[in-house]
């Protein structure tokens, strides 16, 4: 299935834009968890377990994994088990290099490991991108504004009449217009709207909500278009810091995670 068509079946099915991040810190999971062979995957399997039913998809930031090796790569395989198939899955990689050092990245994230898609750096161009892109039924997320307070070097600066982030955008859609979106810090709302007018067939992965303290009403407010996903982490998956079992742990971690889903739907609703 097109990953187009796996989207927006997620967000329908299951009516929520919510993507719950899987930014998995050994350091802060409850302490009953540590003591299994692989806490990582434990860790997730009860998120997912506690989340599923509130999320259209999950987001696996690739540097948390890589820090653990080989329990970290393990951690990853077993999270892709468990995600149900009908939802989506991004690996949050942000690679972007020559294009014969890319590809090996596309195998090792689409191929081997089997994510729907995956987050790239856009600077090194065209065939930087060019292997994720050839990857049938895969999808690109391009970096466009982030919601780091360094986003200011780079990703406002004029190239003739237009800002970088938006040269970016129009230069990433003519590689491939149906196999790409791009992400967009939760802060940069005057940006959302304009792109979400000008481009309203194009999702957009947007993070800073929850701990980076983003503002979801005026996010929402600003989005000319429903192809959105929001993407929390911290706010879910450490809501039970002190949980001294799974069925405590899978309660609160799962109200959090509706909370948050029912918070995006019910500004979604106020716009109608």
């Amino acid at each position: 299935m097109h990953f187009s068509k796996k989207f927006k079946n997620a967000l329908r099915e299951t009516n929520s834009h919510l993507v719950v991040g899987l930014d998995t810190d050994i350091t802060k999971i409850p302490d009953f968890i540590k003591t299994s062979a692989n806490p990582m995957a434990e860790f997730n399997n009860l998120v997912i377990e506690a989340t599923k039913d509130y999320a259209c998809g999950y987001k696996l930031n690739i540097a948390f994994y890589e820090r653990a090796v080989e329990t970290g790569f393990a951690a990853i395989r077993a999270a892709i088990a468990a995600i149900p198939e009908t939802l989506i899955t991004i690996a949050d990689a942000k690679r972007g290099d020559i294009e014969n050092t890319t590809e090996l990245y596309a195998q090792a994230f689409l191929d081997e490991f089997n994510f729907d898609s995956i987050t790239v750096q856009p600077y090194m161009g065209q065939d930087s991108v060019r292997p994720f892109l050839r990857r049938k039924n895969k999808f690109v997320w391009v970096l466009a504004l982030t919601s780091n307070y360094g986003a200011n070097d780079f990703q406002f600066l004029k190239v003739g009449s237009q800002p970088l982030w938006e040269v970016v955008v129009e230069k990433a859609l003519e590689w491939n217009d149906h196999k790409t979106g791009f992400v967009f810090g939760a802060g940069h709302t005057k940006e959302i709207a304009k792109m979400t007018k000008n481009f309203p067939e194009v999702p957009l992965l947007i993070p800073g909500i929850g701990a980076q303290k983003g503002s979801l009403e005026k996010t929402i407010n600003s989005l000319d278009h429903t192809l959105f996903v929001i993407n929390q982490s911290r706010s879910i998956i450490y809501a039970a810091p002190k949980a001294e079992s799974a069925e405590e742990f899978k309660a609160i971690v799962g109200e959090a995670a509706m909370k948050a889903r029912d918070e995006i739907n019910g500004f979604l609703q106020m716009k109608k």
